[in-house]
């Protein structure tokens, strides 16, 4: 039976910082992991999105494609779904809906995922073109990102909590990927303003993090020297 109570993760965020950006698991390999959710492929190729088992892959065109079983990736998120209503919100927008989530949930010291569906009367999202080796920084690779906006679109946002003592292993507080329903639109969530949506979330009390000790250059890196925290700000 899937196990619905663990998040799995592979990498951390803070690999991502000084620029280890090589991928280091495969989605053949993270879909054993889980049927949901998001992660970066490799050199941030872009940004990635689970539902229901169906990998999606938003470009930095704002091309989307389904993302193939060999595709890698440098850091990701997944479970397997089982979702329990948790409200119905109208006229919010990114900072009120965290918020209401966070005292609704009474959750802010684990980690928890969140489904959002509804009507948005508008939305940011990025993603980022893929960089080739040698890796440049996280700051820098975010720097060459494509922004995208729509108006009154209906879809699905997807999003991880992670308690703030965790920020760097993941990212602190709320992380949220978006695609439409028609799957033309999506990213990595930048702000949006909602104008109604059925809120539902899945509580964890297992973390599994899996590290990429086969790669030389992570197992060698000095994250002394790194502002991790600083340099996750700056690109969220």
């Amino acid at each position: 039976m899937p196990n619905h109570i663990t998040l799995y993760q592979h990498g951390t965020l803070a690999l991502l910082v000084p620029g280890l950006l090589k991928g280091t698991i495969s989605m053949g390999e993270l879909l054993k992991h889980g049927d949901t959710g998001i992660g970066t492929g490799e050199g941030l190729d872009g940004e990635l999105i689970i539902l229901a088992g169906k990998p999606y892959h938003v470009h930095a065109t704002g091309d989307i494609t389904l993302a193939s079983d060999s595709l890698t990736m440098p850091f990701a998120n997944a479970h397997f779904a089982r979702y329990a209503p948790l409200a119905e919100l109208e006229n919010v927008d990114e900072e009120e809906l965290n918020r209401q989530i966070v005292s609704l949930s009474r959750a802010s010291n684990t980690f928890f995922s969140i489904e959002v569906k509804g009507t948005f009367s508008n939305i940011q999202t990025r993603a980022a073109a893929k960089s080739t080796p040698p890796y440049k920084t996280l700051t820098e690779t975010a720097e060459n990102q494509s922004v995208f906006t729509r108006d009154q679109i209906t879809g699905t946002l997807l999003g991880y909590y992670s308690p703030q003592v965790f920020n760097g292993a993941a990212v602190g507080g709320f992380h949220h990927h978006f695609i439409s329903d028609d799957h033309q639109f999506g990213g990595h969530v930048l702000g949006f303003h909602l104008v109604k949506g059925d809120v539902s979330y899945q509580l964890f009390d297992t973390f599994e993090q899996h590290l990429p000790v086969s790669d030389k250059d992570y197992m060698q890196h000095d994250f002394s020297n790194d502002d991790i925290q600083g340099s996750i700000q700056k690109s969220e």
